[in-house]
């Protein structure tokens, strides 16, 4: 069974999506808070699988909120998914920095919201080759951060190569087509270059690739 935390300071927000979660046989909503501190506190009670949180909310917002969540080692198991209006909102690439799985658009389909919360629970990123592309080619340039160039030295030629190509916004199916090898092999190698950089999943990897330097946002055309 999947737990979910619904951070969201509208109440038909966090209604629809614990009427949508509860209705599946494999996941469900075990709190809901209005702000971030409530968030935060809830996930250190909780421990649930996924949190759901809105990115701007009263007090501590759910950016500040994730920062907290991500930056205690106790609570490495909990994968937190932005929720935002826009598709291009300007907080979301700090949000995936600060260790966010993704982030999700309010209005997407019951389906997709369902996918996403199974999918980082596996262990991938929220986040769509077409949406990697956009979101990161707006704001990896402008990031308030300095680049960080060191830790690539940890990877094999290949590894460097499938990391450009996650950075790139492709999936591992597309990966595999790109070096002729198999899904399985591609998979690989993306977890292999996770656990050398110590990326919590997919979406710190695409970070990583920019931060570093190996991918550039106008590659992207």
């Amino acid at each position: 069974m999947i737990s979910v935390l619904l951070a969201d300071d509208q109440l038909l927000v966090r209604a629809g999506f614990r009427a949508l979660l509860d209705a599946q046989d494999d996941i469900e909503v075990v709190g809901e808070a209005a702000d971030g501190e409530e968030a935060v506190q809830l996930v250190r009670t909780l421990r649930p699988d996924v949190v759901l949180m809105d990115i701007r909310m009263p007090g501590l917002d759910g950016l500040a909120a994730t920062r907290s969540i991500t930056g205690d080692g106790t609570l490495s198991a909990v994968r937190v998914v932005m929720l935002t209006t826009f598709e291009l909102d300007e907080y979301v690439f700090e949000a995936i920095r600060s260790g966010a799985s993704g982030f999700l658009v309010k209005d997407a389909e019951p389906e997709e919201l369902l996918r996403a919360v199974r999918a980082v629970v596996d262990g991938d990123a929220l986040l769509s080759p077409g949406v990697t592309r956009r979101l990161i080619a707006e704001f990896a340039a402008r990031s308030r951060r300095p680049a960080a160039a060191g830790g690539l030295e940890r990877l094999t030629g290949r590894e460097r190569e499938v990391m450009a190509l996650v950075g790139m916004g492709l999936s591992n199916e597309e990966i595999a087509r790109r070096l002729v090898v198999s899904p399985l092999t591609a998979k690989t190698h993306v977890s292999r270059t996770m656990v050398k950089l110590g990326a919590r999943d997919r979406a710190q990897l695409v970070v990583l690739a920019y931060e570093s330097g190996l991918v550039r946002p106008g590659w992207l055309g």
